[in-house]
């Protein structure tokens, strides 16, 4: 590890890393009356997550008491897995997490052993409450606002320039959600998230990119903030229940053969994507970037491919071509186990950033651990994935 932090001579910026939320993160500031919509209740002496009623087990440890290792499933997510151990014996023996993964301040301490100069840092259990009450928007404005108030009295959202909390703001009400932009503006945040996936509503769900959202992205196009689509659940387990059939919830390590094949974080992230896209949101508002962040690059091929043919077939639905939108707009966080060669021919250098997913199980053992995987692309290119691209769009929220 000494050797790799030796060997890097510029400033590491993370775009990519976890806290592991206490239970008052989303209950400090939520109002009364939303208690019963989000509720930790204790089942056999283990605490489980209920919402709008509901026991959910998407997270099976909603309290974080214990979690699994950084980098415990590493030979999983590579496809090296040749004893066939489920995810639960892949994860080994389970540790508590410590202050570093738990406050801002622990986590100033844990860059400095780690060689990494700023992070992006992500809630982990905001994931599971809008696939949960979609017919309930002001129940999920209440809770992203507490959440970021909690971020806010227990991190900060610029904590000492070198740690950058992600707001999760949800577009079901777009009132509410241009609220809590600029509540996140005016307490320093220099970056939102969004689920990637349609908004849900009391009457269905629809794009991200329709008009009617068109006041979010116009403030985010004013302010040079820039949006996160993080790896979620976006509902796409709805498909594989209509393959195999039943109700199940589906849960996030539990996987089958089938589900994988499936590919609900790729179909997520495109679908997205194409959202934005197609329906205008960046020939309406051209300084919108987003970055995807924890969905890898493994489907960036194939939906530049249906962009170019949808062009082919409907160009005067496009000012300027998709392709070209997306290279210009759209940043990605690649997993290690992607092809970066082939990434770096499809996208320039400028539009793919370096995430750990540190400290999750799915991440590596320690963060720079992910250096030798762009070990096939220049020093020029690497310095932008690793450093100067998440620094510029930081750095654009100042605007």
């Amino acid at each position: 590890m000494n050797k790799i932090i030796k060997e890097i001579e510029f400033p590491v910026y993370d775009a990519d890393s976890h806290l592991y939320e206490s239970e008052e993160a989303f209950l400090r500031h939520l109002p009364k009356k939303f208690a019963k919509e989000f509720q930790f209740i204790d089942i056999n002496g283990r605490k489980k997550l209920a919402i709008s009623g509901v026991i959910s087990d998407y997270i099976p440890n909603p309290d974080f008491a214990v979690v699994a290792s950084p980098g415990a499933h590493e030979k999983w997510y590579r496809g090296q897995n040749t004893d066939g151990l489920s995810m639960r014996e892949l994860s080994g023996k389970p540790l508590a997490p410590p202050e570093q993964w738990r406050t801002g301040r622990g986590k100033l301490q844990e860059l400095d052993q780690q060689g990494i100069h700023a992070s992006m840092v992500f809630p982990t259990l905001a994931s599971v409450v809008e696939a949960r009450l979609g017919d309930k928007p002001e129940a999920i404005a209440a809770l992203f606002a507490s959440l970021n108030s909690w971020i806010e009295d227990e991190w900060g959202f610029s904590r000492s320039d070198r740690i950058y909390p992600v707001a999760m703001i949800n577009l079901s009400d777009v009132t509410l959600a241009v609220q809590e932009l600029e509540l996140a503006l005016a307490r320093g945040a220099r970056v939102v998230g969004i689920r990637p996936a349609p908004v849900p509503g009391p009457l269905g769900g629809r794009s991200p990119g329709d008009r009617e959202f068109d006041p979010f992205w116009a403030r985010v196009n004013e302010s040079g903030i820039f949006v996160c689509l993080h790896a979620s659940d976006s509902g796409y387990d709805d498909l594989s229940r209509r393959w195999e059939g039943g109700g199940k919830e589906w849960i996030a390590f539990e996987p089958t053969p089938f589900k994988a094949c499936l590919d609900p974080l790729g179909r997520a992230i495109s679908d997205s994507l194409s959202a934005l896209i197609c329906n205008g949101v960046f020939e309406r508002f051209p300084n919108v970037r987003v970055a995807s962040v924890e969905n890898g690059a493994h489907w960036v091929g194939g939906l530049l491919h249906r962009l170019r043919m949808v062009y082919g077939q409907m160009p005067r639905y496009f000012a300027e071509h998709p392709v070209e939108q997306f290279r210009k707009h759209v940043f990605v966080v690649p997993f290690y186990e992607d092809n970066m060669s082939e990434l770096a021919n499809l996208l320039p250098a400028e539009r793919i950033l370096f995430g750990s997913d540190f400290p999750h199980p799915e991440g590596l053992p320690q963060p720079l651990d992910y250096y030798q995987e762009f070990s096939n692309l220049d020093s020029a290119a690497i310095e932008k994935i690793m450093s100067t691209n998440l620094r510029g769009l930081l750095d654009g929220a100042r605007n």
